[in-house]
């Protein structure tokens, strides 16, 4: 697996294209749910994309502290459906867990997560902080790590 981040103006435009490429599959099609997935966040992300071969197998996009949060963030989070079940979702939150502590010099992280996946992200000394929200539709609770 190589693990790859980048600033949004490093992405080669194939590493683009199979980002939003997956993003549209999984949050879009996959767990129907129609919102704007492109939200001009992303020129202000760092990008941890993890490829096997030629193909993309998960992604996440990293904050730094005053863009998403009042702490650096982590969010749209996904591991590709080929790749499931493969404890990808564990190596990707790690790695993003990293890369935030290398680039933007903290440990402070808040993440807008999907209700369902507390037991995940606790895994990753993630504590649930909100009741539970609606966010496109979708049971969502904030979690922060410290």
């Amino acid at each position: 697996m190589e693990v790859k981040i980048k600033a949004f103006n490093g992405l080669s435009l194939n590493e683009l294209y199979d980002m939003l490429a997956l993003r549209n599959e999984v949050f879009i099609v996959e767990q129907n749910c129609v919102y704007q997935d492109i939200d001009s966040k992303d020129q202000k992300a760092l990008h941890v994309l993890l490829y096997e071969g030629s193909s993309l197998a998960a992604y996440a996009r990293l904050f730094d502290k005053g863009i998403a949060y009042d702490t650096a963030a982590i969010g749209r989070v996904i591991v590709a459906p080929a790749y499931r079940n493969r404890a990808l979702g564990d190596l990707l939150v790690d790695e993003a867990i990293k890369a935030i502590e290398t680039h933007y010099k903290t440990i402070s992280i808040t993440i807008s997560a999907q209700a369902h996946l507390q037991r995940f992200y606790g895994k990753h000394e993630f504590v649930t902080v909100s009741e539970e929200y609606l966010e496109d539709d979708i049971p969502h609770v904030k979690m922060k790590r410290n």
